[in-house]
């Protein structure tokens, strides 16, 4: 079980995230690559938010394959090609982990597609 750590010693995350999420040493560990708005047939959505939710979906059949869930994700690291992105980004975070925390870190910058509005990479952590 991972343990949610946040303390009034360091600045308050700035939206729904962690400070930090400790792994136990017995814990299975997945990292997951960078995924972007496209679904498996090839389709890119033109609309900001449907890319964003494609994203998260992408991450969550990564993780079923490892017999992992969004509840097991401790670090999430964001890129979204533009500011106008971040409260996108930030909505559908929350939505999609309903109410689950982990770490969160995210830039603004370009991908390497012009096409893609973002891309989310996470690390993910079971004690089975």
């Amino acid at each position: 079980m991972t343990r949610i750590i946040d303390t009034g010693a360091a600045p308050a995350s700035f939206s729904r995230y962690s400070q930090a999420v400790e792994i136990p040493a017995y814990a299975r560990m997945l990292h997951v690559s960078g995924q972007v708005g496209i679904s498996v047939d090839g389709t890119l959505p033109a609309n900001t938010e449907a890319q964003h939710e494609q994203a998260w979906l992408n991450i969550f059949a990564i993780l079923a394959v490892a017999d992992m869930s969004k509840t097991d994700i401790v670090d999430v690291l964001a890129i979204v090609s533009d500011a106008s992105g971040v409260p996108v980004f930030r909505q559908v975070r929350d939505r999609m982990l309903e109410g689950h925390l982990a770490c969160s870190t995210l830039l603004v910058c370009g991908l390497a597609s012009p096409d893609w509005k973002v891309e989310i990479a996470v690390k993910a952590a079971r004690a089975d």
